[in-house]
């Protein structure tokens, strides 16, 4: 059977959880355009399943109403029940650069409880971009929760600030190799010659996986 508008908007009403998630998938076939206003009546449905698939697409779908989708996005983010949702809704806040949207994901981090929806704000805060993001990444460096960390790790990477490169270095001898790993490809996208000197330490690595991509960062400086 083809996917249409009209059959996916009939399984997006069904009274069944399995077909609102396999319309929320089925959206996928369609026009952009198209399915970013089906999307929308997933968006707003009782089960957060079908909410988080729904919310989960913006990140490419959104770009049909930048303005529209901001909306939908906060109000997801601040008003949602459940965690997973808020999560997607700071991923895809993030992938579609909505600046606008940092005092809400700044205020998020601060009260929400939830680590999923702490640790989601900060790993998108590198994809926004917003150079209003140091201060909260370098906050969440001190966070008692590893992934969270990391994600700030990987966040200062991505935003590209050289002031990061000394919050850095304590974390390039950190028991926990992974965080090494990340501190590695953090420093890459970072450059400079503060951040050659670390890697060329960590090019020493006892795990092999660091030392090799130390390496190879340095092989391309």
């Amino acid at each position: 059977m083809s996917i249409t508008p009209e059959s996916v908007r009939q399984l997006l009403s069904s009274e069944d959880l399995g077909d609102r998630l396999r319309g929320v998938n089925q959206a996928r076939e369609l026009e952009p355009a198209i399915a970013f206003e089906l999307i929308q009546v997933a968006i707003g449905d009782s089960n957060s399943r079908v909410r988080y698939s729904a919310v989960s697409l913006m990140d490419t779908l959104g770009t049909q109403d930048l303005d529209l989708s901001l909306d939908i996005l906060r109000d997801r983010l601040l008003n949602d029940p459940e965690p997973d949702v808020q999560a997607a809704a700071a991923d895809c806040l993030g992938a579609l650069k909505l600046h606008t949207a940092f005092e809400d994901l700044e205020h998020l981090y601060h009260t929400s409880p939830e680590w999923l929806v702490q640790f989601s704000i900060i790993a998108t805060l590198g994809e926004l971009g917003d150079p209003r993001g140091f201060q909260l990444l370098k906050e969440a460096l001190s966070s008692e929760n590893e992934l969270v960390q990391t994600a700030a790790i990987s966040s200062l990477g991505d935003l590209g600030d050289l002031q990061a490169v000394p919050l850095l270095v304590p974390y390039a001898t950190n028991s926990d190799w992974q965080i090494r790993y990340r501190v590695v490809q953090a420093l890459t996208r970072l450059g400079g010659a503060d951040a050659k000197s670390v890697l060329e330490t960590l090019a020493n690595d006892e795990v092999e996986a660091i030392s090799n991509e130390a390496k190879k960062s340095l092989q391309s400086v």
